[in-house]
């Protein structure tokens, strides 16, 4: 295919449904974009400057912090651009960036949570062994393969998306996916969409093999375990599974929008679904990490004492 386009803009048709309360929806997105930026960078400053608080759980919970950052501004900033232009027009250019910035924080934050599957398996199956085994060199290195590997490996299946021919300038939705510009490409994409799917299990299938593999695990050590260690055990996991909870509620609504057709739902019930994996995750974890791990708790209502009466 040449790489070209027989148009250069794409128009977000979605933001029309919106004008009438528009100011109502700026106001509403400005809103939790503030209080996502305000929550993540809470959670990064306390785990930063308190060294009780510097252990392997905690930097990849920073790290998932940094990545909720990453992925609101790749969408909520442009969004409310776009939500108060007159066309609700966006350059291709931009479209496409969008879609890298807000794929590889799906992957990023699938990654993540991935790993932090193993940090809980190895805690709970080697408690002894723990801090031999998750020492900070491993600990570098699983940050790295989390924010390197989805970079890298959806570039290499992104190419495939810059070669199309892009036909039709339309789309139904207040962001851009890669989903959808192969459908408003030019010609037979067919092969494309295969080698795509093949991706897909590429940039998946390592985190869903750890996640399964560290929780296996811990299930199978649960079963002989006592009642105290059970109960220990489902403390250290019950955040993260709550995190991964929320996040596969977001990605299985993306899915099911993208892929079955939803008209016969409200518009603010399409919007919901479709947002909620970008902007949910971001805001929850905070708050589930923050209201369940006690010495972060501790650390963060102290901060908050510092700039306010308790």
């Amino acid at each position: 295919m040449k790489n070209s386009s027989t148009v250069s803009s794409i128009v977000l048709e979605a933001f029309y449904r919106m004008e009438d309360l528009k100011y109502l929806y700026f106001v509403t997105f400005l809103v939790l974009y503030m209080l996502l930026l305000f929550a993540n960078a809470i959670v990064i400053f306390v785990i930063i400057i308190n060294k009780v608080l510097h252990n392997p759980m905690n930097y990849f919970l920073c790290n998932l912090a940094v990545n909720g950052i990453y992925g609101g501004t790749a969408l909520l900033p442009p969004l409310l651009g776009t939500l108060m232009s007159p066309s609700h027009e966006v350059s291709l250019a931009c479209c496409k960036a969008q879609i890298y910035f807000l794929h590889t924080y799906a992957i990023i934050e699938f990654t993540i949570l991935s790993v932090m599957c193993y940090d809980r398996y190895v805690a709970i199956c080697y408690p002894l062994q723990y801090h031999s085994i998750m020492t900070i060199t491993k600990v570098y290195k699983l940050i790295a393969f989390s924010w390197g590997y989805p970079l890298v490996i959806f570039a290499v299946f992104f190419i495939m998306t810059l070669r199309l021919t892009i036909c039709q300038n339309r789309l139904g939705r207040v962001y851009c996916l890669n989903f959808y510009l192969f459908k408003m490409a030019c010609g037979n994409t067919y092969i494309e969409s295969i080698l795509g799917l093949f991706f897909v299990v590429v940039y998946s299938f390592p985190q869903l093999a750890m996640t399964f593999y560290s929780y296996g695990h811990i299930l199978k050590i649960c079963f002989t375990a006592t009642k105290e260690s059970k109960i220990k055990a489902l403390k250290t996991c019950t955040p993260h599974l709550f995190a991964i909870l929320n996040y596969s509620v977001g990605c299985f609504f993306e899915i099911v929008q993208s892929r079955f057709d939803t008209s016969y739902l409200s518009f603010e019930t399409q919007m919901f679904m479709s947002l909620y994996f970008l902007i949910f995750p971001p805001i929850l974890n905070p708050a589930i990490y923050g209201m369940s791990v006690k010495t972060l708790r501790a650390n963060i209502f102290k901060l908050v004492c510092i700039f306010s009466p308790c």
